[in-house]
């Protein structure tokens, strides 16, 4: 379950993916778009290994 933390760093981190101005959402490059997406699920994968830590009863 803590493998799901490293892929933020895994697609943040791997620049040539991004590494483009297409495809535009809403007039923003992709570049610009992809990470504001990884902001809400960066958030989502820490609630989501957090919950099944508690769910064990890990601190």
């Amino acid at each position: 379950m803590w493998s799901l933390l490293l892929l933020p760093f895994i697609g943040l981190l791997w620049v040539p993916f991004y590494n483009n101005e297409l495809p535009s959402l809403f007039g923003f490059p992709f570049f610009y778009w992809y990470q504001l997406l990884w902001v809400p699920l960066t958030s989502l994968l820490i609630w989501i290994v957090y919950r099944h830590g508690v769910r064990k009863g890990v601190e």
